[in-house]
């Protein structure tokens, strides 16, 4: 199994939402409003610099992972969007 985690533009979470039901996946665990400090500036809302991120964690099949990641790539280059997606392997314990 793979956890794979996509940080995106809290104003493109929406879409993003949409995606992930379009590649089938179906649970997904959201982070709102994530500050912090990347490649595209500052994203720490606050007055000077406003803009936060949307972090989305979700566990999927190395199946499930290709599907998602063909429909994001797609998304992307629709939108112009950049996501910042990474996965690792995961195991389920319980």
């Amino acid at each position: 199994m793979k956890m794979v985690m996509i940080v995106v533009d809290d104003s493109k979470k929406e879409e993003l939402e949409v995606v992930l039901g379009r590649a089938g996946v179906v649970g997904y665990t959201e982070i709102s409003r994530a500050s912090g400090v990347g490649s595209t500036g500052p994203r720490l809302g606050s007055g000077a610099f406003p803009r936060t991120s949307a972090i989305v964690f979700s566990v999927l099949s190395a199946e499930a992972l290709v599907a998602l990641r063909d429909t994001l790539r797609a998304f992307c280059e629709d939108c112009g969007e950049r996501l910042r997606i990474v996965a690792w392997e995961v195991e389920e314990i319980a």
